[in-house]
C-alpha cells in the first residue's frame, strides 16, 4: 500500500497490487520512465534502488532540462 504523488498530472493514487520492492520496479507498474522524474520520500530525494516499505507516501517531481 503506497501512495504516489504525481506533480506533473496533480494526482494521488495508491497502488495496492505491488510486488516489486524498489522505486525502480514501481515506476515500471506505473509506465512511468525513470529519467523523468525525481522520487522524493520524506522531503529527500531517493534513487531507483530505494526500497520502498508499506504505507510509504512518494512524491514524484518532473525532471525539467533546457538547452
Amino acid at each position: 500500500n503506497i501512495t504516489v504523488f504525481n506533480e506533473r498530472e496533480q494526482t494521488t493514487a495508491k497502488v495496492y497490487e505491488f510486488e516489486g520492492s524498489t522505486v525502480k520496479d514501481l515506476l515500471a507498474k506505473l509506465k512511468l520512465n525513470p529519467e523523468a522524474f525525481l522520487v522524493v520520500r520524506n522531503h529527500e530525494v531517493i534513487t531507483e534502488e530505494e526500497t520502498l516499505g508499506d504505507n510509504d507516501y512518494l512524491e514524484l517531481l518532473s525532471v525539467i532540462s533546457g538547452g
